[in-house]
């Protein structure tokens, strides 16, 4: 018997296990689909370009043929294996905007305004920079400054000079808007994800217990509560194990919603189309399904200067024997937020990832020669989507309606269009002159407003913040599946404590927010 069985050692899942587990008297279980973080990719921040197409770490979902991007299924790498999406992302460290979180609170998210969560971005954080109003020095995340920059990341903030954008230091300090560097989750070069951060530490607790490759399929209730887990491990079923306080889902935006439906809890009438028994009736799970959507400008370079001409061999090990050159990038090394002409408040809508490589489907696509890749993302879209079982096994992965660029009003076509202009605008400044080749996407034909929504339809991406399938809201809120304290709506000791119940998507990365909100809610466990 545990108090608390964590379900999904992720982004979330880490931070509750090593927070919860700080008291001796309480036993935990902590239980993981995937394996144990010990590819050295997952540390190394540069391999990410190989951990791209590596099943081993990764969910590997694909969205359902979608109808606004030319029927194209979209691929959605989740993490799968001991700090989740952490351990396989491009480690950028952006909270969003302070706005964002008062929007949460005025949608029925009873003290989730900025003024509540800062302190625990706070508590989190272990910035090399210092602690200030905005940063905290001493948390277990640690978050730093680049050590290694190709030599086109300072070409491009040049460029957002040139075309006359601000500068900024701070992404996450009094003003988000601007260009510059991206600090990152890396602790002297190393990826610092929330395995390292929160579990390594925790890890000889003898009150914690971690399985590995542990697949859970289903939550037990008994009069109306949470009692236990059935799970897999390594693919031989009949595990259950007892939780006396609480069962807390930290499997993600497509995982716990899953497991949720799987368990009795979602849409009534879609779960007895799968013959699953209702146990409660939540018509919330599975909707709101919100992601950034991502396009890219793609250009030839002149020089061999780019990562597409680096030695990994060299790169490798320079990484392991002193943590230092290429291998210590994440790539992505810098980038803006701004807010375009189309942005219906103050807050940027369009954020920046210049990468000095050719990055075409994720980077699975290798081109020959050197080039360089400007992401754009539009981060509030109106767009919804949702989340439906395929059949009522674990086994059988979820149908993914993505639902991008669905809004009625065609309002984020308008800036998916405005985010690639402001692109090539950046892209044609002087200061590439001595770098800039042929524009392979949208490619220099392709001019007029038609052509180039045609071009977004045939080439965007996600670009892996997908949000919102387990809704925090308002107690007299329908569709919200958690309360303000996570917990799920209609059954007692259970809760989703991870990116799914995010109301609306904040305006940037997503891992961040995420440990910030489990850190939040760990409190409020902690405190009964």
């Amino acid at each position: 018997m545990y108090d608390y069985i964590i379900v999904g050692a992720g982004s979330a899942g880490c931070v509750l296990a090593n927070r919860l587990s700080e008291n001796p008297e309480v036993r935990v279980l902590l239980l993981e689909a995937g394996a144990e973080d010990w590819n050295p990719l997952v540390h190394m921040p540069a391999g990410i370009a190989q951990l791209v197409g590596q099943k081993g770490v990764n969910w590997d979902y694909n969205t359902a043929p979608d109808p606004n991007l030319k029927q194209r299924s979209l691929w959605w790498p989740r993490g799968k294996v001991v700090g989740g999406s952490s351990s396989i992302n491009a480690m950028c460290y952006i909270r969003g905007h302070a706005r964002d979180y008062d929007e949460w609170e005025a949608l029925g998210c009873e003290g989730w305004n900025w003024n509540n969560v800062l302190p625990y971005f706070r508590k989190s954080e272990g910035n090399v920079r210092g602690s200030d109003a905005f940063h905290g020095a001493d948390g277990p995340l640690t978050v730093s400054d680049p050590r290694h920059l190709n030599a086109l990341t300072p070409v491009f903030l040049e460029a957002a000079n040139q075309a006359g954008f601000e500068a900024t230091e701070d992404f996450n300090g009094a003003r988000q808007k601007g260009f510059g560097l991206y600090q990152t989750t890396t602790r002297e070069g190393s990826r610092c994800s929330s395995a390292v951060a929160y579990l390594r530490p925790a890890r000889k607790r003898p009150n914690l217990k971690i399985i590995t490759k542990a697949t859970a399929s289903r939550i037990v209730f008994e009069d109306g509560r949470a009692s236990a887990v059935v799970y897999a491990v390594a693919g031989k079923g009949g595990f259950c194990e007892a939780a006396s306080r609480e069962v807390i889902l930290c499997g993600g935006s497509i995982n716990s919603p899953q497991l949720l439906m799987l368990s009795g809890i979602g849409p009534a009438a879609h779960l007895h189309q799968h013959g699953i028994p209702v146990v409660a009736d939540s018509p919330g799970v599975g909707g709101n399904l919100q992601d950034h959507l991502d396009v890219c400008v793609l250009h030839k370079c002149t020089q061999d200067i780019t990562y597409d001409s680096s030695s990994q061999i060299l790169a490798g090990l320079q990484f392991l024997l002193f943590k230092q050159g290429p291998g210590t990038s994440n790539v992505a090394e810098s980038g803006g937020f701004w807010t375009s002409p189309l942005a219906e408040d103050e807050r940027p809508d369009i954020q920046f990832h210049f990468v000095p490589a050719q990055l075409d489907d994720h980077g699975r696509n290798k081109m020959p020669g050197s080039g360089y890749t400007l992401h754009a993302c539009f981060l509030r879209p109106k767009s919804r989507g949702r989340l439906t079982l395929t059949g009522n096994s674990i086994a059988q992965k979820p149908r993914i309606d993505a639902g991008y660029l669905s809004d009625a009003g065609g309002f984020d076509m308008k800036v998916m269009l405005a985010a690639v202009k402001l692109s090539r605008q950046l892209l044609a400044q002087p200061v590439f002159d001595a770098y800039r080749g042929p524009e392979v996407f949208p490619g220099e034909a392709v001019q007029s407003d038609a052509e180039l929504e045609n071009f977004i339809r045939e080439k965007a991406e996600s670009i892996y913040h997908p949000v919102g399938t387990c809704k925090m809201g308002a107690i007299d809120d329908a569709d919200a599946v958690v309360d303000s304290q996570c917990r799920v709506k209609g059954v007692r000791g259970l809760r989703v404590v991870d990116a799914s119940v995010m109301p609306k998507l904040i305006g940037g990365n997503t891992n961040a927010p995420t440990i910030m909100l489990a850190e939040r809610v760990a409190d409020m466990i902690r405190a009964g």
